[in-house]
């Protein structure tokens, strides 16, 4: 079956602020077929990987992440933002156009040499998946492969994993 994932993603110009081309996985979410034809993709990319854990970064990264944990029966692992998480955790920065912030993990999330699989909806600076590849080291992991729905090849955020495996479905060459 020809299936173009593209269809299935809504662009919104100007969001979240003028210039930028928001790429929305909302409307393949509603679509249980885009659904299914994503996680196969990602299925195919981590299959006999041996994944022990999953981690998924907040929060479009859940939807996909918890998944893959449940097909690859392994565990999940939220990344979050500062605050979010109620138990002790570990965390990275990482720079933002407007600033900085961080992600966090639970401290006790992942054990030494747990086979890491990250997941995110988008790589777009790559800024925000190389902080929770620092935590996920920090915690002895050993990061197998990052996988993305989308990627936004002309930011180059591919540049700040390098040495990792990264997968992406989809590829956007510009901004329009």
């Amino acid at each position: 079956m020809l299936f173009d994932l593209k269809d299935h993603i809504r662009s919104i110009k100007d969001f979240p602020k003028q210039g930028i081309m928001f790429r929305d996985i909302t409307t393949l979410l509603k679509n249980p077929v885009a659904v299914n034809y994503t996680l196969d993709r990602l299925l195919e990319y981590s299959t006999g990987k041996n994944i022990t854990k999953v981690v998924g970064i907040e929060s479009r990264g859940f939807i996909f992440g918890s998944l893959l944990a449940n097909k690859l029966d392994a565990g999940f692992v939220p990344a979050r933002k500062p605050g979010k998480l109620p138990a002790e955790t570990v965390s990275a920065s990482y720079e933002l156009e407007y600033g900085a912030d961080k992600i966090e993990i639970h401290k006790d999330a992942i054990n030494k040499n747990d086979r890491v699989l990250l997941h995110d909806d988008l790589l777009a600076t790559g800024g925000t998946a190389k902080a929770a590849c620092e935590v996920i080291e920090k915690l002895n992991g050993k990061i197998i492969l990052l996988s993305f729905i989308i990627e936004l090849t002309f930011l180059n955020g591919i540049r700040k994993l390098n040495g990792f495996d990264v997968r992406s479905i989809i590829k956007y060459d510009s901004e329009d």
